[in-house]
């Protein structure tokens, strides 16, 4: 079960990295050009936030009960976090990337309720390049080979 959830995990990963950005890009377009807020922009933003979601069970399932890693971190977590390794997984990734969907909802939420189509594409691109960029640092890019 383990094997299978870190690579649905890492699958994931791709597929976010790769809507984040196409969104990012579709949503600096339609800012910079003043275009009008599509249908499309939204189903964008909703599948991104949804593939978020799913992302960010499946590693709560990894963190809370399955990873071998976090569960030794759990262990001890004082000699944890005097180990580089224990300590990405059990702090540093797990807190960059919680942050990372809190930020995307916060945007998904805030272009919603935004007045103008020019707002709506500026507040989305504020919040999901920010929580893009929390992602790339988050991921683990020594493990990417998994």
């Amino acid at each position: 079960m383990y094997t299978g959830l870190l690579h649905l995990h890492n699958s994931l990963r791709w597929l976010i990295l790769l809507l984040a950005l196409i969104t990012l890009l579709k949503y600096f377009m339609g800012w910079f050009s003043q275009k009008s807020w599509r249908k499309s922009d939204n189903i964008l933003s909703i599948v991104f936030t949804s593939v978020m979601d799913l992302q960010l069970l499946t590693g709560l399932v990894l963190y809370f009960f399955i990873s071998p890693i976090t569960q030794a971190a759990f262990q001890d977590f004082g000699a944890a976090m005097k180990n580089a390794d224990l300590r990405f997984y059990a702090v540093e990734h797990f807190l960059m990337m919680l942050i990372a969907v809190v930020l995307v909802h916060i945007g998904r939420s805030k272009s919603k309720k935004a007045g103008s189509d020019r707002k709506k594409f500026g507040l989305s691109l504020v919040f999901f390049g920010i929580a893009y960029l929390i992602i790339l640092a988050a991921i683990p890019w020594s493990r990417v080979i998994m």
